[in-house]
């Protein structure tokens, strides 16, 4: 019997060990060059065997499992040079540029923000817009003179030349606001750094990433452009300062200025990449094809919309979160979790009880094994008919590989999370929090960061509809590298940059400044408001001096309180005040949640107020907003 169990082990090593054999033939070298060729990956140190091993069986995984499920799914991707730029010049929130719609309304206010260089990229957008436009003999809505003629810009600007020796019209310049910037007095570095390391890099917000690159290209010495290497510790680690008004993540913003920031955000990452000199390379994909009930291969707005019905909050789909949760009750500490797949057939098996059962609340997770529940996991990220980096942006994920300094590898990152979908964006993020736990238990589940980063990519970056064609692994496998970065470093990917909140404060600046009655009914209407504010105003004069706040509370006891700032008050200075004050006494039961300060109006839509921002920097910076004390 022991004999014959041998004979059995040493079959099925032989069996695995001709697998790996095909299929290093049939991938040879993948993601793999040259010491001298520039590129991040090199191959003696950054693919480990075992590692593509790891990735080869993904594939084959992926590759089975498309067989089994033969889709008729039809895509367009558009290669029409007009349309792609339109599309780009509509997500950057300058629709009117092509409609030919004369707006005083967001779009101008936005030029009127942009740096010399940005100015320079939308520019040269437009311009090929209109050119590709004449070919065919259609006259473009808007000429681009009309849009780069404002009257505020500077006559001081020396007038760009256009490539074919021209002087080109004269671009919108960047106005400093009066008001300290977003960032302006960081507080002393404190040491702490994202990642190991015994050198980290500084990273500093308060500079759009596409002005420092400027610097760098022009031959100045960049100490901390820095390879990236496959072992864990050579993994480049991030020291920030806290900016003086505080840290802002995704979630603290209002909607409406979080879409700003993904307008800002994509004429950064396009300036930035042209600075550096990377092609930024844009489908545009229109799928025939999407179910609209069910959970698998159902978009993710579909998924969040149906889960809301329920569940009214719902920020990532319930499904995902539950097969998240499974996961991390059961599979943690499991070895080669995520590695080793599950049984095909009880995959196949559970897919289909979660289609019929998940949302009417009969579906059995005791059935559930953690390998399957893994499965599970990735076939939901693989089947979404868009895919989770959104078709539109996976050529920039994929273009950031070819960049060789971790910095500005990480500040590519950080634009593009910055751009992506609010639903692909915290679905994104509650994936990336389960990947972390998971090599936390590297030492249980022989899962170290390169392992989870080669199973991940192929999921994330080869997406259902698509052939694992040659080129397309390759650029899995060095996206492994970007995961790498997005598991390490995720908390700082999702906080916004300082200036792009310094944009958007300025957008609506002067937004606010090109707002004009239309109608004489209007103007009477806004003239009473106007009265009924001032007279409010010329009140609050004779209570509050300068520097000195009203904080509403509408959830306390006392529901109001004028605040003298000084220097170092903080946030967190005024919710222990307000605690103090009211002591155990709030209304309504809500003494068990979390209170915290928000500045909302003025040149922001809504802030929630980092603990340890200082509240006179934002005073400074936004001194019409009003303080309000609330749960988030």
């Amino acid at each position: 019997m022991r004999a014959a169990a041998r004979a059995g082990t040493h079959t099925h090593t032989h069996a695995r060990a001709h697998a790996v054999m095909h299929r290093k033939a049939q991938y040879p070298r993948i993601g793999m060059s040259s010491p001298g060729s520039g590129s991040p990956l090199a191959p003696d140190r950054s693919v480990s065997r075992d590692s593509m091993e790891d990735y080869w069986s993904e594939m084959k995984n992926i590759q089975e499992d498309r067989q089994d499920r033969q889709e008729d799914l039809v895509e367009r991707v558009s290669s029409d040079e007009a349309e792609l730029e339109e599309a780009w010049l509509q997500e950057a929130g300058l629709s009117t540029l092509v409609t030919g719609t004369q707006s005083d309304g967001p779009a101008e206010a936005l030029l009127s923000t942009l740096t010399r260089s940005q100015a320079a990229m939308v520019k040269k957008r437009v311009d090929n817009y209109t050119q590709t436009l004449r070919k065919r003999n259609r006259q473009p809505m808007r000429h681009v003179r009309d849009v780069f003629s404002m009257p505020d810009a500077s006559s001081e600007l020396t007038p760009p030349i256009s490539p074919n020796g021209q002087i080109a019209p004269k671009l919108p310049q960047w106005n400093p606001p009066k008001v300290p910037p977003a960032c302006a007095g960081f507080t002393p570095p404190d040491s702490k750094s994202s990642s190991g390391g015994s050198e980290p890099i500084m990273l500093a917000f308060d500079v759009p990433y596409s002005e420092a690159a400027r610097a760098h290209r022009k031959g100045r010495e960049c100490h901390d452009c820095r390879r990236i290497r496959k072992d864990d510790k050579d993994l480049p680690g991030f020291q920030t300062v806290r900016p003086r008004q505080g840290v802002t993540r995704v979630n603290d913003l209002s909607s409406e200025d979080i879409r700003k920031i993904g307008y800002i955000s994509l004429i950064e990452l396009t300036t930035f990449y042209d600075i550096m000199g990377i092609e930024m390379k844009r489908n545009r994909v229109e799928r025939s094809k999407a179910r609209d009930s069910g959970i698998f291969g159902v978009p993710l707005t579909t998924l969040l919309e149906n889960d809301q019905k329920k569940y009214p909050g719902s920020r990532v789909p319930l499904v995902f979160r539950k097969l998240l949760s499974k996961l991390e009750q059961t599979g943690l500490q499991t070895e080669g979790i995520l590695r080793v797949p599950g049984s095909a057939s009880r995959v196949k098996h559970l897919r289909q009880e979660l289609e019929l059962k998940f949302y009417e609340d009969r579906f059995d997770w005791d059935q559930v094994r953690q390998n399957d529940a893994a499965g599970l996991l990735k076939m939901f990220i693989r089947e979404l008919p868009y895919p989770l980096l959104t078709q539109q942006h996976l050529p920039a994920f994929t273009a950031a590989q070819s960049i060789s300094s971790a910095k500005h590898q990480f500040q590519a990152l950080h634009l593009l999370i910055m751009l992506l979908p609010e639903a692909n964006r915290d679905t994104l993020k509650a994936f990336l929090e389960f990947l972390r736990k998971v090599v936390a238990y590297e030492a249980k589940n022989r899962m170290s960061l390169w392992n989870v980063s080669m199973i991940v990519a192929p999921n994330l970056f080869t997406f259902r509809g698509k052939n694992a064609k040659q080129e397309e692994m390759q650029v899995a496998v060095a996206a492994a590298q970007l995961v790498r970065l997005l598991i390490t470093h995720q908390d700082l990917l999702w906080t916004v940059p300082c200036f792009l909140i310094s944009h958007v404060r300025k957008m609506n600046e002067a937004a606010m400044g090109k707002k004009t009655p239309t109608s004489e009914k209007t103007k009477r209407r806004l003239l009473r408001r106007w009265n009924v504010e001032k007279d409010r105003d010329r009140s609050e004069v004779t209570d509050l001096r300068d520097g000195v706040i009203r904080v509403h509370a509408p959830l306390h006891a006392k529901v109001s309180m004028a605040i003298q700032l000084s220097c170092e008050m903080k946030a967190r200075d005024i919710t222990a005040r307000f605690d103090i004050e009211n002591g155990r006494g709030s209304r309504s039961g809500s003494r068990r949640q979390r209170q915290c300060l928000f500045e909302v109006g003025g040149n922001i839509g809504e802030r929630c107020l980092d603990p340890d921002a200082h509240l006179l920097d934002v005073y400074h910076a936004n001194p019409h907003c009003e303080w309000v004390l609330k749960s988030r």
